[in-house]
């Protein structure tokens, strides 16, 4: 039979918003993989049949999404396709995609700031499953209850954050009507043991009409006035200086002319 082919290592799972990748090493040379998928309860799934790749899209494989999966990342000769030997693999740690996609970012919709209120409209990340009718599932129409999203704000030039948490689309946050503020938002698994935090949406500012000291702060106020009163010593040494030579030149044609 053929010596023992090499075996697939470091083998990871990346998933965001339950869209999964499984990648490996190494790149194999006179063989090629082909992964299964091993789960619970469901049937073993072959993906990525006969690849040269070291990365495999295993999102189809994973819809009921609680279940806890194995890869094993099976190395074949294309002439051992129909042996009925089994192939060397190498197997992965488990990966349940509830437990362990990450949350991808929000998206802002829109947000104003009026008055003393802060509103904040986003939309949930979508994953790649689908309902019958074609429309993509959210994150939230997967999570359902166990989703929590926390906007994070502070007022534009400090560091001192707040956070709010709702489990609906919006927020509505008390602020100080007479300052900008800036904020992002990041969903949220809280029973989760690890990967609670999802990505963190695009950071945003609103922009109330800022005053000049506020959006330059007092050093440039000080730098002004500093060159100001330059300006205004220069203009006046100038003056004086002139005064004093219309003076001089006055003088010097009064004097009678000497021989007269």
């Amino acid at each position: 039979g053929n010596p023992e082919l090499p075996t697939a290592v470091n083998i990871t799972w990346s998933s965001i918003n339950f869209k999964t990748i499984l990648r490996w090493q190494p790149k194999p040379s006179g063989y090629l993989y082909t992964v299964e998928i091993h789960g619970q309860t469901s049937d073993t799934q072959k993906k990525c049949i006969l690849t040269a790749e070291t990365e495999c899209d295993v999102t189809d494989a994973l819809r009921n999404v609680r279940e806890a999966y194995t890869a094993h990342i099976l190395s074949v000769t294309s002439s051992r396709i129909d042996n009925f030997e089994e192939p060397p693999y190498a197997a992965s740690e488990k990966f349940t995609p509830y437990n362990q996609t990450v949350l991808g970012k929000p998206e802002i919709q829109n947000y104003t700031q009026k008055g003393s209120k802060l509103n904040v409209v986003f939309n949930d990340p979508l994953t790649p499953y689908t309902f019958p009718n074609g429309s993509f599932q959210s994150i939230r129409d997967i999570f359902h209850n166990d989703l929590e999203y926390k906007l994070y704000y502070w007022k534009d030039q400090s560091s001192g954050k707040k956070d709010a948490t709702t489990k609906s689309h919006t927020f509505e946050v008390t602020v100080d009507s007479t300052k900008n503020y800036c904020f992002y938002i990041q969903g949220t698994i809280p029973s989760r043991r690890e990967n609670r935090n999802g990505q963190e949406s695009t950071m945003l500012c609103t922009s109330i009409g800022r005053n000049i000291l506020d959006e330059y702060g007092a050093e440039v106020f000080i730098i002004i006035a500093v060159i100001a009163i330059a300006v205004i010593t220069l203009a006046v040494v100038l003056s004086v200086i002139l005064c004093k030579r219309k003076k001089a030149k006055a003088a010097r044609e009064k004097e009678p002319l000497n021989g007269v």
